[in-house]
């Protein structure tokens, strides 16, 4: 049987009010007895349910949410499952504010993480551009003793807390092996369409495609990363402007994005000719699945990725350590057979 607060009190020869006095740090208790406690506790060995206890406190944990804004399909998918959270707030004791940032926009992203009041919040989760300027700016954060996780796309060089995403690496090169199968022994050209290689997914995604497709696959040649900041339209015309200077290219992975601009740069007649491969489950990717112009979508679930972060901002609030195999977001391949 695991020792309780009653042991403790016994061991110590104290009351129960003392005991919880103690553990919970609270004054009023002499410093003879203090060390009384605290050695009944190491003897018996007395782990602290930390979770339970905050639950009878009513600890309310505030946490601040930092995404982008626009357009992009996928980031607004990842909002829509923060204001879900928002809704679950009082079952969860959580006390959540989304701030959304101009995307690519660095210095926005500072701006409000330097405005983050330690007293009125314990963690935050961001989107973030991988930059110095960011990166220190998380790094300021924790040195207030402010928890921060990484959502969707990460920042390695700086202290932050926990990524939640999926390994953006595995997502390129797995890309890598479903174009080189779709394009079955055929020699040509990959273009790669890419939203901001200022962004640790993006890049993580291009590096691992090159990889197996340079490795694998080398009657296949990369054209690209094109940069379009996950602008359909920008995604339009580099796809045109791509498949014209280049008639031999017979496959696209757009790792970002815009794949409203790429159906529409994508002719019937494209149909079968082209093995293409994108990201996000999305109203434009189903579609783009159904009429057979895109062959497969990696997906990764945003709706995990928000729980995950929610989880580990409030189990390192409390000074516990989370779950790993609970908090790793896996790579789901969906083709048309397969969509949920």
């Amino acid at each position: 049987m695991r020792p309780t607060v009653h042991d403790i009190a016994a061991e110590a020869g104290v009351s129960l009010a003392t005991v919880d006095r103690v553990l919970n740090g609270r004054p009023g208790v002499r410093q003879k007895t203090v060390e009384k406690v605290e050695a009944a506790v190491e003897r018996l060995g007395y782990v602290r349910d930390v979770s339970a206890a905050n639950l009878a406190r009513g600890r309310v944990y505030p946490l601040l949410f930092v995404v982008p804004e626009g357009p992009n399909s996928f980031m607004r998918g990842l909002e829509a499952e923060i204001r879900s959270a928002m809704q679950r707030s009082s079952a969860e004791r959580t006390s959540i504010t989304i701030e959304t940032v101009p995307p690519f926009d660095p210095a926005a992203i500072v701006a409000v993480l330097d405005q983050v009041d330690p007293a009125a919040v314990t963690g935050v989760a961001l989107v973030a551009a991988d930059t110095p300027e960011v990166s220190a700016a998380v790094d300021r954060l924790i040195d207030k003793g402010i928890h921060v996780t990484t959502l969707v796309s990460d920042l390695p060089g700086s202290r932050r807390t926990h990524f939640c995403g999926i390994d953006n690496l595995a997502a390129g090169r797995t890309a890598a092996g479903l174009i080189g199968r779709f394009c079955a022994g055929r020699s040509g050209k990959v273009l790669v369409v890419a939203g901001s290689m200022a962004l640790s997914d993006h890049m993580d995604r291009a590096a691992g495609f090159a990889a197996i497709l340079n490795s694998e696959f080398p009657g296949l040649e990369i054209v690209g990363p094109v940069e379009t900041n996950d602008d359909a339209d920008r995604v339009r015309e580099a796809v045109r402007t791509a498949m014209a200077a280049n008639p031999d290219i017979i496959a696209i992975y757009n790792l970002g994005a815009g794949n409203r601009g790429l159906l529409e740069a994508l002719p019937q007649a494209d149909r079968g000719r082209l093995a293409v491969v994108v990201h996000e489950v999305t109203d434009v990717s189903r579609k783009g699945l159904a009429e057979g112009l895109f062959d497969a979508v990696i997906n990764q679930d945003c709706g995990h990725e928000v729980r995950s972060a929610i989880r580990v901002l409030k189990a390192r609030a409390d000074g516990l350590v989370p779950l790993s195999a609970q908090e790793r977001i896996r790579i789901d391949i969906f083709l048309k057979d397969n969509l949920p």
